[in-house]
């Protein structure tokens, strides 16, 4: 596949990700991270959270799944990728990421996207975080 029909096929992706105990727990034991506003519902109720605070690196690995998963092409690695938290994720939370191609390089074959992840399930979905993915398209 050449970058320009990688372009074609992804310019507009959307996907939910459902923020289950299973997603929190096994990120838990990943990391090792276990400070009390992630651990400790009353820590986080105490500190203004409605419950524990989720771990905004669970929306990293949302992005690797939809690199590796939810582009149309297998020959992907992610090059660089960063992410602005806006507000806490929360366990049972449905995140919705929407990524948009932004720039192109057809000279060294990489795609940067534009990436929002919204809750779910309110009237109207609430940004939750902002971002961006660069991935390079391997040779063969």
């Amino acid at each position: 596949m050449t970058i320009e029909e990688l372009v074609d096929k992804s310019e507009m992706i959307k996907f939910v990700y459902k923020v289950t105990p299973e997603v929190y727990y096994s990120f838990q034991r990943c990391s090792n991270d276990y400070n009390p506003l992630h651990t400790d519902k009353m820590y986080a109720e105490e500190r203004g959270f409605t419950g524990k605070v989720m771990y905004g690196n669970i929306l990293n690995a949302f992005v690797s799944h939809f690199v590796g998963m939810l582009l149309p092409a297998r020959d992907v690695m992610i090059l660089s990728q960063d992410i602005s938290f806006h507000k806490p994720v929360y366990l049972g939370d449905d995140i919705q990421l929407e990524a948009r191609v932004e720039t192109v390089s057809t000279a060294v074959n990489t795609i940067e996207y534009n990436l929002k992840f919204r809750r779910l399930g309110a009237e109207k979905p609430e940004m939750v975080a902002k971002g961006h993915v660069q991935i390079g398209l391997l040779n063969r």
